[in-house]
């Protein structure tokens, strides 16, 4: 009897926990959808207003910035939501504040010697030379100075999202962010200025967000009682077990990067008007990422409690069920992304950008299908699977410089984006096969299989429809969105909707949709 009640009450926590994550990670999916409206207008605007080569150009600068970013905060935004939500679990509070006082410290340290590389050696721009001559230096000394500010932004988004305060990172990062740069973008077309100014502005807007930020986080410090608590006699800085933590991260960071390699390769191989169809379609694929991003930064937290308690079994329930209601959620996007890429592309930037149809295409479905598998990587660091994820990075890294280098060289545009496609996608089968052999965990749960099958013979449906048919772009949109509309119906009552979000049921109607 007391084991059945002991079971009962498991299940009824792991839950809770799922249901606590989803309602936190959903807030997080509004606020991005509001957020990426105005991400979208700012990218059509600044597409439409500089030419295909000035666009190039800012694209390349920021390809740059991408890259070095992944690697100024020597992965610790990932190690924070991993072990600050463990050591104020077990009230190691020292350990608590060494681990965000070596977040900081290496943030400033490898920003500031990144900064002071590019400004103060010119023979390190030997190897990113472009195609057509240096790149253009002026913009990026300017646009460099991101790298420190965007890598503290993440520190800060993995501190509040460790602390499971939701409101503030609503605040700073879907619409004071995507605000200021809206700002700039129109002063930019307001004064017909260049593209220095709108460097000058995403430096600018960027600090102003991160001091807003860091303010906030005191505060919310101040409010939980942890300023009081933390002494800087008791520190103690976990270095060891952190940068043991770490070091896949950074080598799993060089995988991620796929898309900025690949850029680099369209600009020393080809040109930067190839650059820009390239970079043209990459923001509008990353918009398939609404719910993984959404969900990411409250997944790792509750995992790492999961595992703390080693159950297994409830970290399986959650990934699934996170899994499944992220490609739900992402679907319409995909819908669009993947079957209508070629008319949406020319619908939003014009003529000019058709080359970019079929990149969008591929590179959706490769960002997809990161979605639809889950918090592979996370999962694997979560259970400390490090030498793996270190492994199936390297890998991966290796192969996408091969492929990409040779498929840039034959076809270009089209070359990089099969390159990127194939090798994201081959990543991602990597690491769901290194979570096969956990013991509780299912590497795929057959519960969800109607879910998937139903993604998969709507998105193929509607593929063919656009392939071999001249329907009007307003039909075929309007097509996306029954199919949609189709996936929500059919899948509704695996995602639980009524139970995880009840308050929904006391609207008019709702209970006729949802129930």
């Amino acid at each position: 009897m007391e084991a059945v009640l002991g079971t009962a009450a498991q299940t009824h926590s792991v839950q809770e926990t799922t249901r606590t994550q989803i309602r936190g990670s959903s807030l997080f999916l509004f606020g991005r959808t509001l957020s990426l409206g105005i991400n979208f207008f700012t990218q059509v605007l600044t597409v439409r207003y500089l030419s295909t080569r000035d666009y190039g150009e800012l694209a390349y600068g920021l390809a740059v910035v991408s890259f070095f970013r992944l690697f100024a905060s020597l992965g610790l935004q990932d190690a924070i939501p991993r072990f600050v939500p463990i050591y104020r679990e077990n009230g190691e509070y020292g350990k608590m504040l060494g681990t965000i006082l070596l977040a900081v410290g290496a943030v400033l340290i490898t920003g500031i010697s990144i900064i002071g590389m590019i400004w103060q050696a010119p023979l390190f721009f030997v190897p990113i030379t472009t195609h057509e001559g240096l790149p253009p230096l002026a913009l990026l000394s300017i646009l460099i100075v991101l790298v420190p500010v965007e890598s503290a932004d993440a520190i800060l988004d993995s501190l509040f999202a460790s602390f499971a305060y939701t409101r503030d990172i609503f605040f700073r990062r879907y619409l004071l962010g995507p605000g200021l740069k809206l700002g700039v973008v129109v002063l930019l077309l307001w004064m017909k200025s260049s593209i220095v100014f709108l460097a000058y502005g995403y430096v600018v807007t960027g600090a102003v967000g991160v001091l807003i930020y860091g303010a906030l986080l005191v505060k919310l410090l101040r409010e939980q009682g942890l300023l009081q608590l933390f002494q800087i006699k008791e520190v103690v800085i976990p270095a060891r077990e952190t940068f043991a933590f770490v070091l896949p991260s950074l080598v799993s960071a060089v995988a991620l990067c796929i898309a900025p390699v690949n850029i680099f390769l369209l600009g020393r191989l080809r040109t930067m008007s190839e650059v820009a169809f390239y970079r043209a379609a990459l923001p509008i694929a990353e918009l398939n990422n609404i719910g993984f991003a959404s969900f990411t930064l409250l997944y790792t937290p509750l995992a790492a409690r999961l595992f703390a308690k080693l159950d297994y079994r409830g970290i399986s329930g959650l990934y699934w069920q996170t899994a499944a209601w992220m490609s739900v959620l992402s679907f319409p996007v995909f819908a669009v992304t993947f079957s209508l890429a070629k008319p949406v592309t020319i619908f939003l930037f014009g003529a000019r950008y058709a080359p970019s149809g079929i990149v969008l295409s591929l590179l959706s479905l490769a960002i997809y299908f990161n979605v639809i598998v889950g918090f592979n990587l996370q999962t694997l660091k979560v259970f400390e699977r490090l030498r793996y994820v270190i492994a199936a990075s390297a890998v991966t890294a290796a192969a996408n410089l091969v492929v990409s280098a040779v498929l840039i060289k034959l076809y270009g545009t089209l070359g990089a984006a099969i390159g990127s496609t194939s090798t994201m996608i081959g990543y991602n089968l990597l690491l769901q096969a290194g979570l096969v052999r956990t013991a509780d965990f299912h590497a795929f749960d057959r519960r969800y299989l109607s879910v998937y099958l139903t993604i998969a013979l709507c998105a193929c449906g509607l593929f063919l429809v656009g392939s071999f048919t001249r329907l009007n772009f307003y039909i075929l949109l309007s097509l996306a969105a029954c199919a949609s509309l189709c996936v929500f119906a059919l899948t509704k009552r695996k995602l639980s909707i009524a139970e995880t979000f009840p308050e929904l049921l006391r609207l008019p109607f709702m209970r006729l949709l949802f129930g």
